[in-house]
């Protein structure tokens, strides 16, 4: 009877694993920015490529700095064949995104391009905090 018991428990936990990052998933809009990816809210004139600013509800009065989301296309904002890769690609947040921001997330150019054709320019995504 315990080994049931444990091994249910078990069971549950795993499941609870797998499905706390679905449910941790938002989905919004992500547009991106040009080079240089300087100066930032958050790190001043560091560089990396891998980076987003986040809409003022993300922001948090500057709490989002350092967060990292795993974003992926899930279809364009406007009709544009094509507009997602299928990858998705693992961002820093190192800015805030001044209204008007287009995006929930506005990405550096290197990242939007790993998870669609920048010719797309606004995409419908899904991005997970990790």
């Amino acid at each position: 009877m315990i080994k049931m018991v444990l091994k249910f428990v078990v069971t549950v936990i795993v499941f609870a694993q797998i499905l706390t990052p679905i449910a941790e998933a938002a989905q919004g809009r992500a547009v991106f920015y040009d080079p240089p990816y300087t100066k930032s809210a958050c790190y001043g004139n560091q560089y990396e490529t891998m980076v987003t600013g986040v809409r003022n509800n993300l922001w948090q009065g500057s709490r989002a700095c350092g967060r990292r989301y795993r974003v992926r296309c899930i279809g364009p904002t406007y009709n544009f064949p094509r507009a997602c890769t299928g990858r998705s690609v693992i961002v820093k947040v190192v800015d805030l995104c001044r209204e008007p921001c287009n995006g929930d997330l506005n990405l550096s150019r290197d990242a939007f391009r790993v998870i669609a054709n920048t010719d797309a320019g606004n995409v419908r995504v899904e991005y997970t905090p990790i």
